[in-house]
């Protein structure tokens, strides 16, 4: 997934020149270069989670003070996660509400990104934020004050107020450019497809498959009834269990995924995060081949990390 530095770069040029109020002290350049460095990564865990991108560069601002933050320089932690009970991965003790508060650590900022997309999506107090429109990111920040994300009482103005400034909503309707990925259909997922008033989602190529990415209002019978495919073609190309929905940004193949992936993508390195079914969906790749060629029993999660084949078979 790539953009144009340049692309990026108009972006930011059309920023306002207001200082920030009541915000950790950070300058204008931070900024940009922050936002420079992390929007596709934001666009690209949007499109995951169905978190906008706005919101999710928001915070990386806010929490991590454009990335200057001892928590972000020394622990790759951008978004202030504390361990948690369930946190069973490197740790970082640090002062905060309380001394020597307990962090999660990563091993790269990628790593940090992916996990506040996990975190948002598998919390019930979060759950609300995902009926939003992904585009409303006022009430998604005034969503995650109520939930309970900060404890300070502006912390959603703040939100709003690094959103206007950056305008950083531009990337709440980008898509990622899936340039490697397409290699040999040669086409390009357009930033502009997302523009309001296309009723019926563009089809876009992987692995020689059409598919299409849900929108907020998309489910398979009315994907069904656009595209005109049978009733149970959608659901099981896309291997979706009866009792199971689509949900915004996810990829929804219209034919068959295939036995293997597109020639060049040969093995696949499994980050946090990431499962079987995700990364067939990702290669388009039949579930029970990805299965198959790396000897694993249907079922089974890879661990993080983990050497996945894509094309011939794990020895």
């Amino acid at each position: 997934m790539k953009y144009s530095p340049v692309t990026i770069l108009s972006c930011l040029l059309l920023t306002s020149f207001v200082q920030v109020t009541s915000l950790p002290a950070q300058t204008k350049q931070e900024r940009e270069s922050y936002i420079r460095k992390y929007a596709e990564l934001a666009v690209k865990e949007m499109h995951f989670s169905g978190i906008p991108a706005s919101i999710t560069l928001a915070q990386g601002l806010l929490e991590s003070t454009a990335g200057t933050s001892e928590l972000a320089r020394t622990a790759n932690n951008h978004f202030g996660i504390k361990c948690q009970m369930e946190w069973q991965g490197p740790r970082y003790y640090y002062d905060d509400d309380e001394k020597n508060d307990c962090f999660r650590a990563y091993k790269t900022v990628e790593e940090s990104y992916r996990d506040h997309s996990l975190f948002l999506m598998h919390r019930q107090r979060y759950s609300d934020l995902f009926r939003l429109d992904p585009t409303d990111y006022k009430s998604w920040a005034h969503g995650l004050k109520k939930a309970g994300y900060a404890t300070n009482p502006r912390y959603a103005h703040l939100l709003i107020h690094l959103i206007d400034e950056n305008k950083l909503y531009q990337f709440d309707r980008w898509m990622p450019e899936m340039e490697s990925i397409n290699s040999t259909a040669g086409v390009l997922v357009s930033n502009d497809s997302l523009i309001p008033g296309i009723s019926k989602p563009k089809v876009y190529v992987r692995n020689r498959i059409d598919f299409v990415i849900a929108g907020r209002d998309d489910n398979i019978e009315k994907l069904t009834r656009e595209f005109g495919k049978l009733r149970w073609e959608i659901r099981r190309y896309n291997e979706i269990p009866r009792k199971q929905d689509i949900r915004p940004g996810q990829i929804i193949y219209l034919q068959p995924k295939r036995r293997r992936a597109e020639r060049g993508f040969n093995t696949h390195t499994v980050m946090q995060g990431e499962s079987m079914y995700s990364i067939s969906q990702h290669y388009g790749i039949k579930l029970r081949w990805l299965y198959k060629r790396n000897h694993m029993k249907r079922g089974t999660q890879p661990k993080v990390g983990e050497v996945l084949w894509l094309r011939g078979k794990k020895k």
